[in-house]
């Protein structure tokens, strides 16, 4: 599976230069298997998860459609405020454990009122060199250039197959088009990598409804499905079903049996079974946080996982002492090796965070100038020397230890 190792982005909203783990550019270490991200209100962690979902959107429906969703706004309210040029951003992973590092990287800007893709590329080292300029195997400006076909091909190859390429659209990504053609494996394998990231959107509300009945494999990205998600759990994977239940029970006291009923209309009943009393609750009076709680552990054992999950603020309307066992949950499932899937968190929480190293922890704040900057805790040496003493990384942030200053 797929891991990114690092992120560069640049004029997204606050987002003017930020970079996070390791990238061709900048020595350090990759990000981990599960990273979070702090900082008071306003300090850019909604940014950083909307661009994960903006480079999502790009993929799936184009630039124009991706910049005017409702909660973005159009082009000129996500560039940085004050910039100009293009937005940026530049993915550093490896398809892989194995495999060679590889540079995706895009621009999108605006020429007469339509955002466009002024610029795609994708790069990776010469094979057996561990040193020296990577040679693109994608190069496009405003959908035109030139792709190299196949598994390791790249312009520094003599004899690499070169294919000329003319998008119809330069709204659309160049890898949307060549990551359905086999001739380009290694595209294929990006858009694929991007396409089944889950960004969660959670709404309780959502999770109450009554889905019709049948069974389905994956959450979307409001919990809608989750009682058609437990059905296919209970059917096929009872193993999974069964740990789900188990964890559940030890974090929601009195939760008997979770089970599934279809009505009499044929929309799914997702039925709560509680000690002490005969008659189940249905999804529709159980509350938030249990709703909430339900949601991330079924997700957490869906058997063909997304690659990369992005959550903001797992902590609203669960009860504090909850917090440090859903850190963990998270921390299990990332640390199954080889790695199923990177997480991505951003939290108010000091109690989660109280779970956490300083490895996997970054702290988000905003200069005079209004730009994001994004700090590793284990870059700051007096809280990574504080830490090793026994202070949990959390009631250093509490204690107001992890403050950084942005560039006046």
């Amino acid at each position: 599976m797929a891991q990114l190792l690092g992120l560069r982005i640049e004029n997204y909203r606050s987002l003017a230069s930020v970079e996070i783990g390791q990238t061709a550019h900048k020595a350090g270490e990759p990000l981990p298997p599960l990273a979070c991200f702090i900082g008071g209100n306003g300090s850019g962690k909604s940014s950083l998860m909307d661009a994960f979902g903006f480079m999502a959107d790009c993929l799936q429906e184009g630039v124009e459609a991706a910049c005017d969703k409702p909660q973005r706004g159009g082009f000129e309210r996500l560039r940085t405020q004050g910039k100009g040029g293009p937005i940026r951003f530049h993915l550093y992973f490896k398809q892989s454990p194995k495999a060679r590092p590889i540079t995706y990287q895009f621009a999108v800007d605006v020429e007469h009122g339509v955002p466009l893709v002024v610029e795609e590329k994708l790069l990776q080292g010469r094979k057996g060199k561990a040193r020296g300029r990577a040679c693109k195997f994608l190069n496009l400006e405003r959908g035109q250039g030139e792709a190299w076909a196949g598994e390791e091909a790249t312009e520094g190859e003599r004899a690499a197959p070169r294919i000329e390429v003319l998008l119809q659209d330069p709204a659309r990504l160049g890898i949307t088009t060549l990551g359905q053609l086999r001739e380009h494996p290694r595209i294929v394998a990006l858009r694929s990598y991007i396409e089944n990231w889950y960004l969660s959107y959670f709404i309780p509300d959502a999770a109450r409804k009554l889905p019709p009945a049948g069974a389905q494999k994956h959450l979307d990205r409001t919990g809608e499905n989750l009682g058609n998600v437990i059905q296919y759990l209970e059917r096929t994977h009872g193993d999974r079903f069964r740990a789900v239940l188990a964890r559940i029970a030890t974090k929601i006291p009195g939760i008997r049996s979770i089970d599934t009923k279809r009505s009499p209309d044929g929309r799914l009943l997702l039925r709560f079974n509680e000690e002490g009393y005969s008659d189940p609750f249905y999804q529709q009076s159980m509350s938030d946080g249990t709703l909430k709680l339900l949601t991330y552990l079924v997700l957490l054992e869906d058997p063909e996982p997304s690659p990369l999950i992005g959550i903001e603020e797992p902590e609203n309307g669960l009860y504090h002492k909850l917090l440090d066992d859903l850190a963990r949950e998270f921390l299990r499932h990332a640390a199954t090796q080889p790695p199923r899937t990177q997480v991505f968190i951003t939290t108010h929480s000091p109690q989660f965070v109280d779970a956490l190293r300083p490895d996997q922890v970054w702290m988000l704040s905003k200069g005079h100038d209004g730009f994001t900057t994004a700090t590793r805790t284990a870059d700051m040496p007096t809280i990574r020397e504080m830490f090793q003493e026994g202070i949990p990384l959390g009631s250093l942030w509490f204690s107001d230890h992890l403050v950084t200053r942005g560039p006046a």
